[in-house]
């Protein structure tokens, strides 16, 4: 079994080799060991002028000894596609391993799963001597909200609605609707898949409606791709999709709201406003609050968070709501 020194050795060369380019004039030595330092092998010019004289003795690496500082390259012809990861393309992959599964489609998933393993294996061996080889045990994402397990996808249904994604077909589906306890036959035209915490839903019109919907994907119960082209609204853009606020389950409207908060609220609102316009005027008591928001369940599922903190006062509507939701609870509580 190699020494460390050995293996730390093997695996700097190699990411050497990886740096050079396919052609003159090259990169010098000094440039290597600058790059080589951003991948965590901290060593001297000298030795790694040494590493590339025995690396040209193995491999059709060459010297390019026309100018000063001479530079290094592979030679012409020769294959400079080494198949190796470096210690950041491992950590990349490590740290988005995770939320890769439902975005990608599955047949270029499968390609990147040996790559997944490689760069696994790289960051465990050279752990105990490259310090950024350990970089992934050091950090981590934490959902803010409260956790809840990954719901269960088939994997037939996945690659389905991928598929029809990727290559715009329609989509012949079975899915449930949980808020009515029952299923539905659809055709749908996928537009996009979004992954908003653990769930991942398909944005897609259903057929022969034109309006924009989220659909969960734990909860289609068969997918059938069609050779129909799917259909997409004009005007449709993913990005402003987004932004106006749909994946927050709302309406595709701004709110102005006014409240009243608690200085213990207000502290936090300081460091994450929930607005570019929020605004903060202190009184005896608190701080009265007014800020432009969408129009949305999460609007409301985070005012209900800090019920003991908020007082909404502006728009009455949701006021109304809000009380009526917390008088609701309540009332169930004190049962």
């Amino acid at each position: 079994m190699p020494s460390n020194s050995t293996r730390q050795t093997l695996a700097r060369q190699w990411e050497l080799l990886t740096l050079l380019p396919s052609k003159a004039p090259g990169l010098s030595a000094a440039c290597l060991q600058e790059q080589l330092k951003t991948a965590g092998y901290t060593v001297s010019k000298r030795t790694i002028e040494r590493d590339l004289i025995d690396l040209s003795r193995q491999f059709p690496v060459q010297c390019n000894d026309k100018g000063i500082p001479y530079g290094w390259h592979w030679m012409a012809g020769a294959s400079s596609k080494i198949p190796s990861i470096s210690v950041s393309d491992a950590l990349t992959l490590q740290l988005l391993e995770g939320s890769l599964s439902t975005l990608i489609p599955s047949h270029m998933l499968k390609t990147l799963e040996p790559r997944f393993q490689q760069a696994k294996s790289k960051l465990q061996s050279l752990s105990a001597e490259i310090p950024a080889a350990a970089w992934v045990n050091k950090v981590a994402y934490v959902q803010p909200e409260f956790q809840l397990l990954a719901p269960e996808v088939s994997e037939y249904c996945l690659e389905a609605i991928q598929d029809a994604l990727l290559y715009q077909r329609r989509v012949d589906c079975t899915y449930y609707a949980a808020h009515k306890d029952r299923e539905y036959q659809l055709t749908l035209n996928p537009l996009a898949l979004v992954q908003r915490g653990q769930v991942t839903y398909l944005i897609a019109t259903a057929e022969p409606f034109d309006d924009i919907r989220q659909y969960a994907l734990h909860r289609f119960r068969n997918a059938q791709i069609l050779e129909d082209s799917a259909l997409a609204p004009e005007d449709f853009e993913l990005q402003n999709y987004l932004q106006s606020g749909a994946m927050q389950f709302g309406e595709p409207a701004t709110l102005k709201v006014e409240a009243w908060i608690n200085s213990g609220l207000a502290r936090l609102l300081r460091e994450t406003p929930i607005s570019a316009d929020m605004q903060l005027v202190a009184d005896a008591d608190g701080f009265n609050m007014t800020a432009t928001v969408n129009n949305s369940w999460e609007l409301q599922w985070w005012i209900l968070s800090h019920s003991g903190s908020i007082q909404i006062r502006k728009p009455k509507k949701l006021r109304d709501n809000i009380t009526q939701r917390l008088t609701s609870a309540l009332e169930m509580h004190r049962q």
